[in-house]
This record gives structure tokens, sequence and C-alpha cells, in this order.
């Protein structure tokens, strides 16, 4: 059976000899991982540089369906790809350049959007399968893990083997909430092997090496950006004279700048690497951690984001320099919070404010820890008046800033994160008021105008607070606006498309929701939506496809699971069915809908027990599900237990059943010999369908009625 594998020895020498012992098919790329050489997705970088321009000659049309994640991994291959154009971000003016990010998972949107590719390129090989050796992951970025982690998952060996290499402990969990994890993926989908545990040899069985070999040693650590990990080559390094060390890293940095012209992908790994150790640390350096910290922020790489602020706060000092330290300061904490590392943001933010005593720093301190208490912390520890407090510091603030034009900006800034809180309470006509009038201050007192990220961000938010209080009309006019301006977002057009779905207007919903999967990477909420859309739509085939895709992308999406069993069981296919009931309840053991499920399948093939024992449990998670009591009912009906069935669906239908439910009771009524109960269900029927069955029952129970039979 074809596997991929997974390799673990203390040594790169090692890994490699266990690796040639392995039968494998014709070798794709061997790629390091170590995010030495360039930071986020080094891997990917390195495997796409080199398949890339092949695999877009090959099949254009990947070009523009994947140029979000050629471009945003590999900047490298854009030249090759239609350019992302975001027209709004190149007019952004004002005291303060305001974009969106990315959201949280849009890295794992990429890393599904490559997996993708991949296919699409191997696929277009033939036959013949390939070999992907990935090493050095135990020092890979979190982008190469999450890519590693989807790829293992969805790949199949017999497509592409898969042979990752570690050292001997398994790479550790990121930090922070983590949807495909590598260890996991490692475990489940990879067939371990390991070196014989060897002692290592004894020091002093090594000799010194002559100087002249020690500093060709201590040169090739430094020319293999610190990924080596010869021990003979690192002692060498390791023994340097401080000053020697430095220039060797001022020397390769020199030359990767130069490099870094054509291919700006160094410029997140090896470049800050040498310069945050060479003799221009402290300048050189911090600026490139800079530079590639605010990369990945823009990205949505947040986890990332957050090791090149820590690595630049060790070298900066916040009294000789308290530009670059506010700077690292505020995204390191901004992006620990987009990371869903929300507790850790609150620390460094506690530490800033024992470090600062600069008014606008406290300002922005205040908002950012307002929305960890508004939208950050775990939901136990959310807190809206510690949030309006916070908020309300900023504000004031705020107000006494010197610059007009920033107290403006900022005083309505501070206002719309109030907004923001005021929904978490209710007072949704308060979050509009406060919206209204910071539109109202942009246009009078800064004159922005209307094509401004400002003016947009506080449209977009109003657009929200209209969706969620159920002004859906406004809703949508607010988000005219917006897309008139900022068209290439696809949240914008998944938000319109649930609100449309919310007025009954499924077609145009469901255009939305297609159109906005050609604006990101593949993400399973839109495929979920589409399924759901087109099940309304009657399109079940459509249905399936989608919650296939779904399940893909996420196998934890219990609803999926739902509806895709719902979809089995209406196809005829009730063992599909019950096996994605099983998967669902296997994540969600309570779930009262997929259990009730499971009763009607069980039902339907005889198990009166096994189904009642399902249905029991569905209505201890949840006593109004409708759709069980009818269940429950129908076995009562088809055993003779009239009274029982009656009483169940007399449940049912208070709680709001269906037409069809209202029909069965007609027909236990009518079994009954209760004629004008069950002319009156079949008659209600009748009100709001055109079934002829309930036509045909509710003319014969009225004949019953009126002969008095």
């Amino acid at each position: 059976m074809s596997s991929h594998y997974w390799i673990q020895a203390p040594l790169r020498a090692d890994r490699d000899q266990l690796r040639a012992g392995l039968a494998l098919p014709p070798l794709l790329a061997a790629v390091s991982a170590h995010h030495h050489l360039r930071g986020p997705y080094t891997a990917v970088g390195t495997l796409l540089r080199l398949i890339g321009p092949e695999a877009l000659r090959r099949n254009p049309d990947l070009a523009q369906r994947h140029r979000i994640e050629l471009q945003e991994t590999t900047p490298e291959l854009a030249g090759l790809v239609p350019a992302i154009l975001r027209p709004l971000e190149a007019s952004a003016k004002g005291p303060v350049a305001v974009s969106r990010y990315p959201a949280r998972l849009h890295s794992l949107r990429v890393s599904h959007g490559l997996v993708d590719f991949l296919e699409s390129y191997l696929g277009g090989l033939g036959d013949t399968p390939r070999t992907l050796v990935v090493n050095d992951v135990e020092h890979a970025d979190a982008t190469d893990q999450e890519f590693l982690a989807v790829l293992l998952r969805r790949m199949p060996a017999r497509l592409l083997t898969v042979v990752v290499t570690t050292g001997p402990d398994t790479p550790p969990e990121r930090p922070g909430p983590t949807s495909e994890s590598l260890p996991q993926a490692l475990l489940a989908h990879t067939q371990r092997i390991t070196a014989p545990d060897l002692p290592p040899a004894p020091a002093e069985d090594r000799p010194a090496e002559p100087q002249a070999a020690a500093d060709e040693l201590a040169l090739a650590y430094v020319e293999s950006d610190g990924v080596t990990d010869d021990p003979a080559t690192v002692a060498a390094y390791e023994a340097l004279d401080p000053a020697r060390r430095a220039a060797l890293h001022d020397a390769r940095a020199a030359a990767l700048a130069t490099a870094a012209e054509s291919e700006p992908s160094l410029r997140l790994g090896s470049l800050p690497y040498h310069l945050e150790r060479g003799s221009t640390r402290n300048t050189a350096g911090v600026e490139a951690l800079r530079w590639a910290q605010t990369r990945c922020k823009y990205l949505g790489l947040y986890g990332t984001a957050v090791e090149y602020g820590r690595r630049g706060l060790l070298l900066v000092d916040a009294e000789q320099q308290p530009d670059f330290w506010w700077e690292f300061t505020r995204d390191t904490a901004v992006s620990l919070a987009a990371a869903g590392r929300a507790d850790e943001s609150a620390v460094l933010q506690d530490a800033a404010r024992r470090t600062s005593i600069d008014p606008a720093v406290h300002m922005k301190l205040a908002y950012e820890t307002g929305m960890l208490y508004a939208r950050h912390f775990a939901p136990e520890k959310r807190d809206p008046d510690q949030a309006r407090a916070w908020i309300n510091q900023a504000i004031a603030i705020a107000s006494v800033l010197e610059d007009p034009q920033e107290r403006t900006f900022f005083s309505v800034f501070n206002r719309n994160g109030l907004a923001l809180v005021a929904t978490r309470t209710g007072g949704m006509d308060e979050a509009l008021r406060l919206l209204d009038e910071g539109i109202e201050r942009l246009d009078k007192e800064l004159g922005l105008g209307e094509r401004s990220w400002h003016r947009v961000g506080l449209r977009y938010n109003r657009a929200q607070v209209n969706a969620m209080s159920g002004r859906l009309e406004d809703a949508l006019a607010d988000y005219a606006v917006v897309m008139d301006i900022d068209d290439d977002f696809s949240d914008h057009y998944f938000n319109r498309g649930n609100i449309l779905r919310r007025m009954g207007r499924t077609e145009e919903a469901l255009a939305d929701y297609e159109h906005a999967l050609t604006l990101e990477p593949p993400f399973p909420e839109a495929h979920y939506n589409c399924g759901d859309a087109r099940l309304e739509l009657g399109d079940i085939e459509g249905a399936l496809a989608e919650f296939d895709r779904t399940l893909v992308l996420d196998p934890g999406n219990v609803d999926a699971l739902l509806n895709r069993a719902g979809v089995h069981a209406e196809l005829g296919d009730p063992q599909s069915a019950l096996r994605d009931v099983a998967a669902g309840l296997e994540l969600d053991p309570g779930n009262a809908p997929l259990l009730s499920l499971k009763g009607r399948l069980l039902a339907e093939q005889g198990e009166a027990g096994p189904a009642l024992d399902a249905l029991g449990a569905a209505l201890e998670s949840d006593p109004d599900l409708a759709e069980a009591w009818a269940v429950k009912a129908e076995i009562a009906f088809g055993a003779g237990d009239l009274e029982t069935a009656v009483a169940d669906f007399d449940r049912a239908i208070a709680l709001g059943g269906s037409t069809a439910i209202r029909y069965n009771r007609g027909l236990v009524h009518e079994a009954a010999g209760r004629f004008a109960e069950a002319a009156s269900d079949f008659a209600a029927v009748l009100a709001e369908t055109d079934d002829e069955d309930a036509a045909v029952h509710h003319a014969s129970c009225l004949r019953a009625e009126r002969a008095g039979v």
C-alpha cells in the first residue's frame, strides 16, 4: 500500500541515509522548510519556483484560479499570474493609512488552494506517481507546517508520496488555535521511520580542525544561512570571534540584498537572519525585521508576524528607538490577538503601558485592550463593560491630541470600536448613531471623500449592524456603496449573499457565494452556503458536490455532514447517509438533528428499536426538535399505536412542524376514524400546497364524515 513517510533522526545525513533505503516513486523535488531560508512558505516557495513555470505553461487556467496563493507564497511568480489589484489601497491617505487584513484562517485557505494546484499539476503528468521530500520540518515556519498538514491529509500517496524529515522529536503544536495540526497529521497519515538510538561520539574523539579548515567550515555555516546541522560546521561557527562572526554575516547579507532584487522572498528569511546577527543589527537588522513583520501582517500570517516582532523587540531600546519599539509592540500585540492568542497580547500590552508615557501610545493600547474584551478573548472572558471602559479611555485621549486631523481621525476610529461594543450588548441604535456621526465627521473635518479606507470601513460596519438588526434593505444599500468602491473582497459578497438568503432571494445569494469563491482561496463556509442554497433551489446533485467540497476542506464540519447525510438519504443511499451521521456523531455525540436523522434512517430500514433509542437521545438533547417527534410518531403509527402517534404529531406541529407532518397526522386521524380532524389537517396542507394525495384524502374524509361512518 502506498504511504507517506515521516523520517526521524538526529542529523540530516542520517535522515538522508534512511530515505535512500526506501523504494520511492521518481523525485518531484527535495526542498528544505527551514525558516532561516525564506521565512514563511520556505518549502512551498522552493517547490513552486521549481514547478510553477512549467505548471502554468501546461495549464494556463491555473494562473487565474490560483493567483492569490501563488503570489502570496512565491512572489517570484508574480509576473506569471494576473496581478492582484487593490486600487483602494493605492488611494489610501490621511493621518493613518488604514487597510483591511485577512481573516485568521486565510493562510489555511491558501494551503488548500496550493494542494488544489499541486493536484492539477500532477494530474497533467500522467499516471506516474512522484515523490516530494521536505527536510528540516522541525525548523519550519507555521505556514509550511500548516501546508504540510493539509497536504498529508488530502494528497493520495499514489499520486504524490510525501516524505517529511525531522529531528528525533515530534514538531510541537503551533501556539494558538490550530485548524490543521502537523503533529496530528504526521501521526495519522505517515509511516514513521526512526534511526536506531546510538550514543553520540565522545567529544574527545573528535580531533580539532586546523585553523584554515575551521574558517572554511564557519564560512560554510554562514553561507548555509544557519541551516546545516553538521556538528563540525556548527562547532566551527560557534567558536568564531564575535567580530569575525558579524563580518561573515555582513558579507552574506550584502550578497543576499542583491539577490533579493529578483527574489523578494529572501527578505523574509535569510536576509533578516544575517542582518540581525551582523554589525548593523540595531539599524539595518531592525529595519529588515520591521519590513518582514509588516509584510506578514498584511498577508494575514499573524503567527509569523509575531515572531518577527519578538525578534525585533530584542534589538530595540524603547528610549533610544521609540518609534521602532512601538511599531514592533503594536503589530505584535495586534497579530497575537488576530492569531487567537489574546492572553499573550494582553501581557504584551500591559508591559507596553509600563514602558511608555506617550499619550498616543496609551490611547492605542486602550483601544486594543478594549478589542480584546469585546471580541478576541475567549467567550467566558469577554466583558462588554470592560471593553467600553477601555475604549472610553481611548476616546478621551483622542479628544486632546494636538494635531487636529489626528484628533478627528482617532476620535472617529475609537468610536467605531465603541459601536462594536454596543452591538455586543444589543445596542444597535447606539451603534448606528456612532457610525453615522463618524461618517459625517470624516466628510466635514477631513474631507477624505467616499473612496477612502476610513469611509469604506465605516460603511461596511454600518452594513453589518443593519444586517444584525434586521434592517436588510438598508444593509444592502450600504453594501452597494462599499462594493462599488471595494469590489475585490470576498467577505462583501459572502455577507451580502447571507442577507439575500434571509430575504428569500436564493438565486442571487448563490451567485454572490460563487463570486466570493473567485476572490479568495477555497474556504469551506462559502461552499457550505452554496450547498444550502442549491438544496433550497432543488439542485440536489449540485448540493451534494458542494457539501463534498466543504468536507474536503473541513472534515470536522458537523453541519455539512448532517446536510450531506440528508442529501444521500434523499438520493436513496441510506448507507452513505448513515456513514455521515456516524462521522458527525463521533465529533458531536449529542447533536440532536444527527440523532434524529439516524432515527429516521434506521426506522426506514425496519429497525424500530434502535431508531427509538436514537430519537430518545435526540429529544433528550433538544426536546423541541419537531422532526424527532414526527419520526417517533411515524414509528408508533407503523406499530398501530394510533394514540401515541397522534400525541407525538401534535407535539411536532405545536413546535412548528411542516405540512408533511400535518399530512401524516391526517393519515393517523383517518385511520382512527376521526374524519373531521383528518379533513382539517388535509385542508391545512392544501392551503399551502397542491398535493394531489392530500386532495384525495380530504375528499374521502369529508364523504366519510357526511355519511356518519
